[in-house]
């Protein structure tokens, strides 16, 4: 297997990035069908699948080209340097999309994390191992993460968020500058927080290793590996609930396993019996795809139009299927306007890099 960009994992990562946009953008958050909410703490909806399998593809990415690079021979500094600064302008892209959120909806604190936040910290964290770990430290890496990250939540208070680790050092560190802040008691928690990017970490990790059997053409391997991860998954689940504000190792596990069987089947499908890359062209532009889909949430919600656009262009639908349906409805709209202007750049051979 070469090094060479293949439309499976594109097409995999669009998809990730149309469902991130469609339970994103419902219209009327009070009338979501419960598949597309996240569960409310422990649990694991199809909702909470769609960040672990971005942040396994970003593994994945890292060991296609990264890791061909490698082994090919390549200077390791330079390639470092590529991760960092690809890191921070992804981190830096984050923090402005926040403080446009912070101005224009009239927040009253700044939130320092979010998604962009931590997918930039996971790529440079999976890419500097990519380029100084070989395959079976790899391995160790993840055991420890998974073990090491466990223990210190088996060992925390409780796993419920009111005193949980996790919020003991959101409060601590973040403060008024997390997701979550009640200025009468101080506290603070964040679902993109602190502790849980170990558990982030350790998805990043698995589709490192996963991206490495793909390209090796080990496929065979990478479907054991994905019904490995998510059997022990849901077996640690019986201790150690999913969640996905936690990220906690079983999350990590039952999702990366599952993403790992979405890989092998997209592979099989799309690179060798040649179907349709469904969401390549979101998958081509992902980072700026969500970007762009962002900077419209807050343009129209900021400036107070979204509910006009909502009740005006989808209220006639609610005789018709629903409160539940014209919400959905919506944000499907939503994602077609954006599946439009992904396929317009794709066939100008406009490409976004972060």
């Amino acid at each position: 297997m070469t090094a060479a960009r293949l439309q499976s994992v594109d097409a995999l990562r669009g998809l990730t990035v149309a469902a991130m946009l469609l339970v994103n953008n419902p219209g009327d958050w009070g009338h979501v069908y419960a598949p597309l909410e996240h569960a409310a703490w422990h649990g694991c909806t199809p909702t909470d699948l769609i960040f672990p399998f971005f942040l396994f593809i970003v593994g994945v990415s890292c060991a296609l080209s990264l890791g061909a690079r490698v082994e090919a021979g390549a200077e390791p500094d330079p390639l470092r340097k590529s991760v960092l600064v690809r890191s921070l302008r992804i981190i830096g892209l984050g923090l402005v999309l926040h403080l446009l959120a912070w101005w224009l909806m009239n927040r009253p604190e700044f939130r320092l994390m979010g998604v962009l936040q931590r997918i930039g910290l996971c790529f440079a964290f999976v890419g500097l191992v990519a380029i100084q770990l070989r395959e079976r430290s790899q391995c160790l890496l993840l055991a420890g993460l998974l073990v090491g990250y466990g223990a210190l939540l088996h060992g925390g208070a409780t796993l419920e968020k009111s005193g949980s680790l996790a919020q003991r050092i959101d409060t601590a560190v973040l403060g008024r500058f997390a997701y979550e802040w009640d200025a009468a008691s101080g506290i603070a928690f964040d679902p993109e927080g602190l502790l849980s990017t170990l558990g982030a970490l350790g998805t990043c990790v698995l589709g490192l290793l996963c991206g490495a059997q793909l390209r090796s053409g080990r496929v065979a391997a990478l479907v054991v590996t994905g019904i490995a991860a998510a059997a022990l998954g849901l077996v640690w689940s019986e201790l150690l609930p999913f969640n996905k504000q936690l990220w906690t190792p079983s999350f990590v596990l039952w999702t990366g396993g599952l993403a790992a069987l979405a890989l092998a089947g997209a592979h099989w499908l799309v690179d060798q019996h040649r179907a349709p890359a469904l969401g390549q062209a979101f998958g081509i532009n992902a980072i700026a795809v969500y970007a762009g889909a962002w900077m419209a949430t807050v343009l129209l919600e900021g400036l107070g139009w979204m509910p006009k656009l909502y009740a005006t262009g989808f209220g006639w639908l609610q005789a018709w299927i629903g409160p539940y349906g014209q919400s959905l409805a919506f944000a499907l709209c939503f994602v077609l306007a954006f599946g439009l202007l992904a396929r317009w750049m794709k066939r100008r051979g406009l490409v976004i890099k972060v």
